[in-house]
């Protein structure tokens, strides 16, 4: 096998078959042929991922459309001699990147994580002699020698094998040590004649040939996999959709002020220049009015805050923008062991062949568990922790180990004179040697109908997602010194044992939880179906249906979209198709989030919406989540979820705000330049508004959240969003041009007085609207904002009504209006918030169900 050579499964041939297509022996590599191999194959590393360098992964954080808007405004107003104002937009941009770019710069190291899982060294046999090599130099046809305790450095085809079980958890989501032997039948990732590379040897020992190494690796796939950028989350598609869609509002709005100024005023004179400049300034003033500067902010202080929160309810956020898309979705695919299960197997039954609970099948099989002693097995731990049996007076004459071949264990103990064999093991091959049983308390031979009997109750125990082991005995009447396998014959069978990794308790009730806020559990596992449908039917979860990995890779991924929507359990899977189920479920317009703890999630987790791993999971999972709990536990996911709704409501308060009243009232600035002789506010009285708004919202991230909001997922809408301009857009400058005509009809106002008046009006519904919109319900009474958001809005309103009448009201150009005109700002102010909440009722009711 060369380099570029296509992958071969070596599952379906013998070992000396494998040993020669490797083009190598038994003694192993010379110390030259590896040498060569490593210079064809390269160094035995899973794929590196692509670091760019920090200063060019900071300056990327800067290609936000709402900060190249920002920075572009804050450029022309520097270059126009606005220094104050570019400052402070500069200052917001800054702020915004930088908090961004701190919060996530730690994460994105899967693939560094990945390579140092693996052991640094590992046995391997070089010209007939065995050494120490690091890992990195292992080449395809090197022999490796494995033993309990160790990692397994490469994929490799057993050649040899005593006693071997490994645990491929890590990468496959098996509960159960896997059984590997230089036999058997090849199949999926749990083939028993393949090793694979991260996972362990838990006993016994191997010799083995490698076959594949570095990225050709199953290990080595999943690291290459997370190596590739991590997909756009829903919310940053969104927003970043929605900062093309304010870039074009800008461009179009800027130019009609613009170019319409310069007409008005061509053949003025000397006044021309003056008014060319004054002109651009207000489009400036305009273009930084209508651009949301602060959302770049106040998302990532609603996020900063909400990640404080969540820590506390035992959820960390390693990604800011992922709380969002947390809040937002609807569909949670996890493994079943540890999220809806104990992740400890458990005794569960003990039964005779006819399904009757009997005390002598426990006690044989606890007395066979606590005399053996080779490797400690989570089965034969459960046995004992299940109840404590005497045994007293029982002496262990002699072991029969369990192997692959057998598939059985027996001990031999002593009970006087008389020894008895007690053995324990598959089910079939157990019973192959048994010739008697037990019916109705009578021993009796075996017969066709109750072999029959015995293999109906096991496949019946089965079928209910057990693990089975059959129990037999025989007394020896004749003791020996020592006994062999031969001697496993004639054996009486008592029953059966089953065990079962159970469901955890109050889980059911967590997932009733997570159905109120319309959140759809689906389970996808490396385990069996049978295993699977049996947690899921005691945890209460409804299932739609089950597909299998074969069934996925049937399917083309238009078809697994259909189904995936429509599937519950997805059951012996692979991390490939567990890829392919989340990026179906995406496909198909679902929210996803991925709940993974081990190798094998890896790449499931940076392709879902949302990876949730936890905080005792290996560490290249952790690496590639953008979530860890500090559990593993669905109580702290819902309460990390109501979080996430939180942060993405109070985004979405900013953002309709800004779309009625901000851009209603710079409508009016463009439809006013047409029709009055002046500019309806000077540049720098735009921006002071703009300030004053811009720092009574700072408080939106400390607001209150409705419950009805909060009962179920939300997505980002930009259609939502444009409807919500075009409804309550025109309600604004529909009073902004009311205003205009009291101030120039009425009152007769000066250029600077109309001015004053209308920044007093503008202020004032810009800013208080935000307690009529935050809410679908009453405001003030039926929902209150916090008292920080309170507070905010109403002294930065209270600030820009105060200072017309102060010496710094000059420095603006300001002139303090007389007592009726200010009572008529206050009667045009109230009249439209009480419009506004009359209105939203309908808008709500029309339109709310498309968020």
């Amino acid at each position: 096998m060369e380099s570029g050579e296509k992958e071969f499964d070596y599952a379906t041939i013998g070992a000396q078959e494998a040993l020669k297509k490797m083009r190598s022996v038994m003694d192993g590599l010379s110390p030259s042929e590896a040498a060569r191999r490593l210079a064809v194959y390269g160094r035995n590393e899973a794929a590196p991922a692509r670091e760019a360098h920090i200063i060019l992964e900071f300056l990327s954080y800067f290609k936000n459309p709402f900060i190249v808007i920002l920075l572009i405004a804050a450029a022309i107003s520097a270059f126009m001699g606005e220094i104050a104002s570019a400052s402070i937009v500069t200052l917001m941009a800054l702020l915004s990147v930088t908090l961004d770019f701190f919060e996530e710069y730690s994460a994105g190291k899967a693939a560094k994580k990945l390579k140092e899982k693996v052991k640094n060294t590992a046995c391997v046999i070089r010209s007939g002699k065995q050494k120490e090599t690091s890992i990195a130099l292992i080449v395809p046809g090197d022999i490796i020698f494995l033993n309990a305790g160790d990692m397994i450095p490469a994929d490799a085809r057993i050649i040899k094998s005593d006693d071997l079980s490994v645990d491929q958890s890590a990468l496959t989501g098996e509960s159960y040590p896997c059984e590997k032997d230089d036999g058997g039948g090849a199949g999926g990732p749990a083939e028993r004649r393949m090793l694979f590379m991260g996972t362990s040897v838990i006993s016994g020992e191997a010799t083995a040939v490698v076959v594949r190494t570095g990225s050709a690796t199953e290990f080595g796939k999943v690291a290459a996999s997370l190596a590739k950028p991590d997909p756009k989350s829903e919310f940053e598609i969104g927003t970043a959709k929605f900062g093309i869609f304010i870039a074009k509002i800008v461009l179009y709005l800027v130019l009609f002020i613009f170019f319409f100024n310069v007409l008005r005023h061509l053949g003025s004179g000397d006044q021309f220049q003056y008014r060319l400049v004054q002109s651009f300034l207000f489009s400036v003033a305009i273009a930084v009015g209508v651009t949301p500067e602060l959302l770049p902010m106040i998302v990532s202080v609603t996020m900063a805050r909400g990640s404080i929160r969540m820590s506390k309810k035992g959820v960390i956020v390693k990604k800011l923008s992922a709380i969002p898309s947390f809040g937002s979705m609807d569909v949670l695919c996890t493994d079943k062991t540890g999220t809806l299960t104990e992740n400890k197997i458990k005794l569960v039954t003990y039964v005779n062949i006819e399904g009757k609970v009997a005390d002598e099948v426990l006690a044989a099989a606890y007395i066979n568990s606590r005399f053996e002693s080779g490797i400690e097995n989570p089965l034969d731990q459960a046995l004992l922790d299940f109840k404590k049996i005497p045994v007293v007076g029982l002496k262990k004459i002699d072991e029969l180990p369990f192997d692959f071949d057998r598939r059985i264990l027996s001990v031999v103990v002593s009970e006087g004179k008389i020894h008895r064999m007690v053995s324990k093991g598959s089910p079939e091959s157990l019973l192959a040697k048994c010739a008697f049983v037990r019916l109705q308390g009578k021993l009796v031979k075996i017969s066709a109908k109750s072999r029959e009997m015995a293999l109906d109750r096991y496949n019946t125990l089965s079928s209910q997602g057990n693990r089975v082991l059959a129990v037999a005995q025989k007394t020896i009447r004749m003791p020996q010194a020592a006994y062999a396998k031969s001697d496993e014959a004639g054996l009486e069978l008592l029953g059966f044992v089953s065990f079962l990794d159970p469901a955890k308790p109050g889980v059911r009730e967590v997932l009733a939880g997570l159905h109120e806020i319309g959140i759809e559990v689906k389970i996808i596992t490396g385990d069996n179906e049978l295993v699977t449908q049996k947690v899921c039917d005691d945890v209460g979860l409804a299932t739609k249906g089950v597909l299998t990995g074969k069934d996925i890779d049937h399917l083309t991924d238009q078809a697994l979209r259909v189904k995936a929507d429509k599937t519950t359990i997805f059951a012996r899977c692979s991390p490939i198709q567990k890829n392919r189920v989340i990026l179906a479920l995406r496909a198909k317009g679902r929210v996803v989030s991925y709940l993974g703890d081990g190798i094998n999630d890896a790449p499931s987790l940076k392709a879902a919406d949302v990876g949730i791993s936890v905080n005792n999971g290996v560490d290249v999972a952790k690496e590639a989540a953008d979530i860890v709990l500090t559990r593993k536990d669905l109580v702290a996911l819902k309460e990390g979820v109501i979080e996430g709704r939180k942060v993405f409501g109070n985004t979405m308060k900013y953002i309709m705000m800004g779309m009625s009243s901000n851009f209603g009232n710079m409508f009016s600035a463009a439809g006013a330049v047409v029709f009055l002789p002046f500019l309806p506010m000077l540049p720098i009285q735009i921006l002071l508004n703009n300030f004053l708004y811009d720092f009574s919202q700072v408080m939106i991230p400390t607001d209150n959240v409705d419950d009805d909001w909060l009962k179920k997922p939300h997505r980002w809408n930009l259609d939502f969003i444009k409807k919500f301009m075009y409804f309550f857009g025109p309600v604004s400058s529909l009073f902004d041009f009311l205003t205009f005509f009291v101030l120039y009809f009425l009152f007769s106002s000066s250029e600077s007085l109309f001015q004053t008046g209308w920044f007093m009006e503008s202020l004032a519904t810009q800013v208080l609207v935000i307690h009529f919109i935050r809410t679908r319900k009453l405001p003030f009474v039926q929902s209150r904002a916090s008292k920080y958001l309170l507070a905010s809005t109403l002294v930065c309103v209270a600030i820009g009504w105060i200072i017309p009448f102060t010496a710094l009201g000059s420095f603006f150009k300001f002139q303090a209006p007389p007592l009726a005109m200010m009572l008529a700002i206050t009667a045009i102010v109230a009249t439209y918030l009480l419009l506004v909440e009359t209105l939203k009722r309908f808008f709500f009711r029309r339109y709310f169900k498309m968020m």
